[in-house]
């Protein structure tokens, strides 16, 4: 009796198995010939930016409506173009498009994220940096509340300048002053002089802060952040002009 027991309920599982693989390829077939039924567009907005909309990645699916895509077949969709046209688009970090089973067509669609702006003396060559040190465009949707980066003199950023072994320290404190809620919203201005070295401009206090080269960040940060605690409530923010963090074990103050 135990043996025919277990017979019966390894059949009975077969059954269910074969069952459910047959809706599963039933299921796929039925989707595979269904036309497509809605555009349904989602943006990634984990940072509240809002540098491209539904409508313009729905123009990019359909280049500008002249690609119907609602009713098409199935086998007129070429999923991979689709996504690679988001690609292109210089906010857009990544984009999946896919069908579920209802017909419908989805993507998805992540944001690059600014992270500084690069300052000209011609606003109109302004650029942002992203966390990859890619630089992207300004745009007409949405302004990035990021920290400016200039060179001092108003000489331009070149394009790449974050790219090479040097920039990547440069980038690496960028990075770092976005990451940190205090110092992403303290720091006014970065300064980069003709010499590679940093300087900084707040948004409390008018002292100009001497970073030196982007190199020990951290402990650099640990020793302006001594000067906040100590120096200006027994003192006051305005007893000196000049904080120099630059040198190890060193804060100079005039």
């Amino acid at each position: 009796m135990e043996l025919k027991r277990k017979a019966n309920n390894l059949l009975f599982a077969t059954g269910c198995l074969v069952l459910l693989v047959g809706l599963l390829v039933f299921a796929g077939i039925r989707q595979a010939h269904r036309p497509v039924g809605q555009v349904i567009v989602k943006i990634s907005n984990e940072f509240n930016n809002y540098f491209i909309s539904e409508r313009e990645v729905t123009q990019l699916l359909t280049r500008n409506g002249r690609d119907r895509l609602e009713g098409s077949a199935p086998e007129a969709l070429n999923l991979r173009a689709l996504e690679g046209r988001l690609k292109a688009h210089s906010f857009v970090r990544d984009a999946q498009v896919y069908r579920d089973l209802s017909g419908n067509l989805h993507a998805d669609v992540r944001q690059s994220r600014p992270i500084a702006r690069l300052t000209h003396s011609d606003t109109r060559q302004d650029s942002y940096l992203d966390a990859d040190g890619r630089q992207l465009p300004l745009s007409p949707l949405f302004t990035a509340r990021v920290v400016p980066v200039a060179r001092q003199g108003g000489a331009p950023l070149q394009a790449g300048f974050f790219q090479d072994s040097t920039g990547r320290h440069y980038l690496e404190l960028l990075r770092y002053i976005d990451e940190h809620p205090f110092w992403r919203a303290q720091v006014a201005e970065v300064f980069i002089d003709q010499n590679g070295k940093v300087a900084l401009t707040q948004q409390v206090g008018d002292q100009r802060i001497e970073f030196g080269f982007p190199k020990n960040i951290s402990e650099k940060f640990a020793k302006l952040m001594v000067f906040y605690r100590q120096i200006p409530p027994a003192l006051g923010w305005n007893t000196y002009h000049r904080v120099n963090v630059e040198f190890k074990d060193q804060i100079i103050c005039e």
